[in-house]
């Protein structure tokens, strides 16, 4: 790569190139621009942008954001859908079916309405890609560290359930009784898929991508991170947990704000699906195979 000797890291302003995307790279970032010898230009995921400096490594640019509308509309979705999922499924209940085919069930009407929603919103108020609004670029350095985030998520979690404990208060893991709703295979099968690949996508979209980004439109990166863990933590509130859930929220409050945290300081989601993948992953092993009793 042709760069210049290094000078002050201002910011130029030029017109876009007008030349295709990085060969070999599609995450938002700076690279060597394609018309402009010892110039480095900002790829926002779609297009080459104004901004370039003449300077090898340029300061970070300022993260992307969305409208407050999203974030709130993406919400109030993924709550009503996961809700109505619930009586949905319940209702189905008297049919008898095999427990699979209610797994499935379950993952479509609770994931599939806030995903629709993200699209539109996308469209709506975003860049007409639901993947460059929520983040969702992923680089070979992540399979480093996704691990490195979950390992992050487990001493929050860790350190949250001790405290948990050690106060009395009220906790319920939301894995209890998985193991006990039977071992047929569909039923394992379908219950990992769900938790493992459709959950930590869908929910990372959500939280880190649309809600973490429509936060940082109206408010400091550590509150926005904070206030979308709460939120990440209450929405897995379930009634039928009664108190437990208080202490559950407040864990899983702690992941979230890992998995916040991660998102906002790569500037893509990638690394936090991995680690939530893993997250379930390892929930669900120890719920299956009944190691936590």
């Amino acid at each position: 790569m042709d760069q210049a000797s290094p000078v002050s890291p201002a910011l130029v302003t030029v017109a876009p190139a007008a030349a295709p995307a990085p060969a070999t790279a599609y995450a938002p970032g700076w690279y060597p621009d394609p018309t402009v010898r010892g110039v480095q230009r900002y790829w926002d995921g779609r297009m080459w942008t104004q901004w370039a400096v003449h300077m090898p490594k340029p300061p970070r640019p300022p993260h992307a954001t969305l409208p407050l509308a999203v974030g709130v509309g993406a919400l109030v979705t993924i709550l009503v859908s996961l809700v109505a999922s619930r009586y949905f499924v319940d209702w189905l209940a008297g049919y008898r079916w095999p427990i699979a085919v209610y797994v499935v069930i379950a993952g479509v009407t609770g994931y599939g309405p806030v995903m629709a929603y993200c699209w539109w919103a996308s469209h709506r108020w975003g860049r007409n890609s639901l993947r460059a609004d929520s983040g969702f670029f992923g680089r070979w350095a992540d399979a480093g560290w996704g691990p490195v985030t979950w390992l992050c998520c487990l001493a929050a979690q860790v350190v949250l359930g001790l405290l948990v404990i050690t106060t009395g208060i009220p906790f319920s893991n939301n894995t209890d009784g998985i193991d006990t709703v039977g071992g047929e295979r569909g039923y394992v099968i379908s219950l990992l898929v769900l938790a493992v690949v459709a959950a930590p996508l869908v929910e990372e979209v959500v939280f880190r991508g649309l809600v973490l980004k429509s936060f940082l439109s109206v408010m400091r990166a550590p509150i926005a991170v904070g206030l979308q863990a709460v939120l990440f933590g209450l929405a897995h509130f379930d009634p039928v947990r009664g108190t437990g859930n208080i202490g559950l929220v407040i864990v899983l409050s702690g992941a979230g704000a890992v998995l916040g945290g991660s998102a906002y300081l790569f500037r893509r989601i990638v690394p936090a699906v991995i680690a939530h993948a893993i997250i379930n992953a390892v929930a669900m092993t120890v719920a299956l195979t009944g190691l936590a009793e």
